[in-house]
């Protein structure tokens, strides 16, 4: 299990990998210190050698190891107010509930929009308050709050207003709203300026005058917080039915946006995703347990089921159709009703993804006439008409994770306005670059966070868009992609890769943004066996000098570089590397490796 032992000034390469068939150098996660801090924490807490150095790599201290492996909600949940505007938005709210004023709820189009959206619906439900999930329509309506769709929520009698996962610079629609007379609520996490939009209150951890350290939520989690702080302002006017109200049993919807939208997990994060699994788990909410079973779940819930199996078809609505199929299904008490829409989102999702399939094949296309090999750019900007502007993230993700730097796709209508997504790499603030393209009137609108974000932009400035996207990760890009490593947490045989081994390293997660999946190099294993499966992976088995076997599965392989190696090296000797799973099927378990990167074992 243990790695290489590193050389200063430089650390030499893992298994002496300096370049992979995915052209990547080969790692230790763990330096010198993290394998002195992973002895310390194996040794004083009596936690698994294994687990202690998944935990040291990560950064966890000695002193926080057991707490770490055990997050509660209740320890790590900041106080509610700490949030700036949070007991604004809290009064707000408890005033439409005791006034049983019509509420309306408009929330993004994506699964953190849904499930905020979803989270508030319940919680106003319970108190029998009247109210409605407005999620706009991707291609004409664009994102976050229009003026159309504010007043049309008015006159339909909505006293309140909340802005879910959307409304920090939705200045012209909220100035609306108030000039109507309707008070607004917004409940954010999106990065925003020094410029406020009207509203009685902006919850958003990220505005700079926020001091509670949760930047890292997503929209879901401050929403959770507010209603946390709703409840409680609630009891204590008196309120019988606060005290009846289990917060906690929705606490899976939570889970779900924060895998989905790769928000960090640590802090409170880490919190809502364990408990928010173990809620999942049970299958109490009737939309997720519908799509549980269109999706063909087998085994417990996991985060890869939020983010691989949940999500995407949640996602589908926003993307092609009905924007607001996500939201009214994660709302639903009724198994019939969640049935058909579930059945509705799966479809959609079939479609969603062979549109993304042709468009993926133009965008490389794209990338290779405009870039080359793509290695000549710091920012890859692909855009064409007749793209779908609800597909246009998944294609700038797919090119990103290609080419292993920042990538865009837009989308452009016929009257020349492009709708786009960007997806970056770790180390570079895509949101903040895309702020200073509107600043510098590049865009009509555009923001984000640090590794997605979202534009607008005129035909006529997509040439000048470019140069300053260039220009502006010019100084950082290229050292990033230069530096491009897969960090290894250690080395195994195939008789080492076991399902006890498995469920220790669970107790180290769950995994996700900011707290990686371990990764572990299988040397010098024979390719017995290797084979295309389903839509462009490939599986296959290896095997040790003992005789022991390993399947495995990469994913999207096909026609990388990595299915390249794997197909042309049956029978001969490589190093693997990838993450472990629990595989079920026909109701048993066994281990499975996912196949990340493979190298030629010379």
């Amino acid at each position: 299990m243990t790695p290489p032992e590193p050389t200063d000034p430089v650390q030499r390469a893992f298994l002496g990998v300096e370049r992979s068939s995915a052209g990547q150098r080969w790692m230790s996660r763990l330096d010198q210190a993290a394998q002195n801090r992973a002895l310390a924490i194996a040794q004083v807490h009596g936690i698994p050698e294994i687990v202690a150095r998944v935990l040291a790599g990560r950064g966890v201290a000695l002193d926080d190891a057991p707490a770490f492996l055990d997050p509660t909600i209740r320890s790590l949940m900041p106080e509610p107010f700490s949030l700036t505007d949070c007991d604004k938005a809290a009064a707000r709210i408890a005033s439409a509930v005791r006034n049983r004023q019509r509420v309306a709820i408009f929330g993004d189009y994506d699964v953190d929009g849904a499930s905020s959206s979803a989270l508030v619906y319940r919680f106003l439900q319970h108190f029998g308050v009247e109210a409605e999930i407005y999620i706009p329509d991707r291609v004409f309506e664009g994102y976050g709050p229009n003026v159309a769709a504010m007043e049309q929520l008015i006159e339909r009698g909505a006293g309140l207003i909340i802005t879910v996962d959307c409304g920090s610079t939705s200045h012209e629609s909220l100035a609306a709203a108030a000039a109507k007379g309707c008070d607004v609520v917004v409940i954010d996490h999106h990065q925003i300026g020094t410029e406020l939009p009207k509203a009685v209150a902006l919850v958003n951890p990220n505005r700079e005058d926020d001091l509670s350290g949760q930047g890292h939520l997503c929209a879901a989690g401050v929403v959770f917080l507010v209603l946390v702080a709703t409840a409680r302002l609630l009891r204590e006017q008196g309120d019988r039915r606060a005290a009846s109200l289990d917060l906690l049993s929705w606490i899976d919807l939570v889970a779900l946006a924060t895998v989905c939208d790769v928000v960090p997990l640590k802090g409170l994060n880490r919190a809502y995703v364990v408990k928010g699994l173990v809620a999942a788990r049970h299958m109490s909410n009737a939309g997720l347990a519908a799509l549980f079973r269109k999706a063909g779940l087998s085994g417990p819930v996991t985060p890869y089921n939020f983010g691989f199996l949940i999500g995407p078809r949640i996602n589908a609505g926003g993307r092609i159709s009905d924007a607001a199929l996500g939201s009214r299904l994660l709302t639903l008490d009724d198994d019939t009703q969640a049935e058909e829409i579930a059945a509705r989102l799966d479809e959609l999702n079939r479609e969603r993804q062979a549109m993304e399939a042709a468009m993926l094949a133009e965008a490389e296309a794209e990338v290779l006439a405009e870039y080359g090999d793509g290695e000549g750019a710091n920012v890859l900007v692909t855009a064409r008409e007749g793209w779908h502007p609800g597909i246009v993230g998944l294609l700038a993700a797919r090119l990103k994770e290609k080419f292993k730097r920042p990538a865009f796709a837009i989308a452009f209508d016929p009257s020349g306005k492009g709708t786009g997504s960007g997806r970056s790499i770790n180390g570079f603030d895509m949101g903040h670059m895309v702020r200073a393209a509107v600043e510098m009137g590049l865009l009509v609108k555009g923001g984000g966070h640090a590794m997605a974000a979202g534009l607008t932009v005129e035909r006529g400035k997509l040439g000048a868009l470019r140069a300053f996207f260039e220009e502006s990760a010019a100084s950082r890009v290229p050292s990033l992609v230069s530096s491009h490593s897969l960090k290894i947490d250690g080395a195994l045989s195939a008789s080492g890769a076991t399902l006890d081994l498995f469920d220790q390293l669970e107790k180290a997660g769950p995994y996700g943004s900011g707290h990686p999946q371990p990764i572990f190099a299988i040397p010098s294993h024979r390719l017995k066996d290797v084979r295309p499966v389903g839509t462009a992976h490939i599986k296959i088995t290896l095997e040790a000098m003992d005789g022991s076997r390993l399947d495995g599965i990469a994913f999207r392989a096909a026609d990388t570089p990595l299915g390249d190696l794997l197909m042309k090296s049956r029978g001969m000797q490589i190093h693997a590397a990838g993450t472990l799973s629990a595989d079920y099927w026909q109701g048993s378990r066994r281990i499975q490796l996912r196949v990340l990167d493979a190298v030629s074992a010379k």
